[in-house]
């Protein structure tokens, strides 16, 4: 086979020679060419068979967040967002998903982060993830581009919008990663602001970008949705995202029912863990129950969607012709444990038909 051509676009002379020989460190990766800036990027482009792009935010003449636009309408590139200003600057990474990056990667430190084989695996996994997804693009013209299903932020409900309030009786339980907020954002604008379930998700993303995650979510949504605290009680018609790096799981306390956030190993590679959280939710006692799980790489969840499942409630998996990449969905799917497969934009009607309430 062939390997995977990819173009690196950093401003740093030693950040490209870095990432380059992250890259080349596995035979089916070549980098056939390096960029400066988004201009030199996309004045390369035509001249290469490029299968991903990896683009830094922060550049002079053309930054990522300007170049990225660009390489998808013009080119149908997957493009790996990777920066040092990621980790600080969340909100710029949730923008670049949102206009259609394939994933990021968030330097472990520094401006120089000579620290960036820290995340080489996870960098040459989503290279080999990304160019995949560009296969099928180029296999299937009738997809739609890279570009994103975020929608304009609609003007807020109210200043004093409220969800549903009282004791919760059923929690949706979600599990997603890469591709993961712009399939969120589908699921969750399709459920109605007097929602009577509490929805608790995981979104594998490490510290640092799931608070700008909840709040742009927020800005959208009819639920209210919060980046999870330790403590907080679940409320009806609200959201809560795990946040990176820890583990969130939910207990009983009375009649309510609390959210439990630990730092405790990764559980399969990962801290959020879906599974983690999908086994606390099965084994809740005076609620009904639904699991769902979203694009994303791997197999997360799948064992905990048997635990909800055989505890009675109620699963879905997102259809592979909507995935970003059907690696958890279709981990799950093979448990034969999941009621309704399902593209996402039927996601959130399937909850509601599956909700007790």
């Amino acid at each position: 086979m062939e390997p995977i051509r990819v173009l690196v676009v950093d401003d740093s002379a030693l950040m490209r020679r870095l990432i380059t020989d992250i890259l080349q460190s596995d035979p089916g990766i070549q980098v056939a060419a390096t960029a400066r800036n988004g201009k030199d990027a996309l004045d390369v482009l035509p001249h290469h068979r490029i299968d991903v792009v990896t683009l830094d935010i922060e550049m002079p003449v053309m930054n990522g967040m300007e170049a990225l636009p660009r390489i998808l309408r013009l080119h149908r590139t997957p493009v790996i967002m990777l920066s040092s200003l990621t980790t600080l600057g969340a909100d710029s990474t949730i923008k670049a998903l949102e206009l259609g990056a394939f994933d990021f990667i968030a330097k472990p430190s520094g401006s120089i982060s000579l620290d960036l084989a820290k995340v080489s695996a996870e960098l040459i996994a989503k290279v080999k993830a990304a160019a995949k997804r560009g296969k099928q693009l180029s296999a299937n013209p009738g997809i739609p581009a890279l570009m994103s299903s975020f929608k304009t932020p609609p003007a807020k409900i109210s200043p004093f919008r409220l969800a549903g309030s009282g004791i919760v009786n059923e929690i949706v339980a979600i599990g997603t990663s890469t591709g993961g907020p712009r399939a969120l954002q589908t699921v969750l604008t399709g459920l109605p602001s007097d929602l009577k379930a509490a929805v608790v998700i995981v979104q594998h993303m490490p510290p640092g970008f799931t608070k700008s995650l909840a709040n742009r979510l927020d800005q959208m949504c009819a639920v209210r949705v919060h980046e999870a605290e330790h403590g907080q009680e679940l409320e009806p018609g609200h959201a809560y995202i795990a946040p990176g790096g820890y583990h969130m799981q939910v207990a009983s306390s009375g009649n309510k029912f609390v959210i439990r956030l630990d730092q405790t190993p990764p559980v399969g590679g990962h801290r959020p863990a879906v599974n983690n959280l999908f086994r606390s939710v099965a084994a809740l006692e005076g609620v009904s129950l639904q699991a769902v799980i979203l694009t994303g790489m791997g197999s997360d969840g799948a064992e905990g969607l048997k635990l909800i499942k055989q505890a009675g409630g109620k699963t879905i998996s997102e259809a592979r012709e909507t995935c970003v990449v059907y690696g958890m969905p279709k981990a799950a799917a093979e448990t034969g444990c999941v009621d309704a497969v399902v593209p996402l934009h039927e996601v959130s009607n399937r909850i509601l038909s599956f909700s007790t309430n």
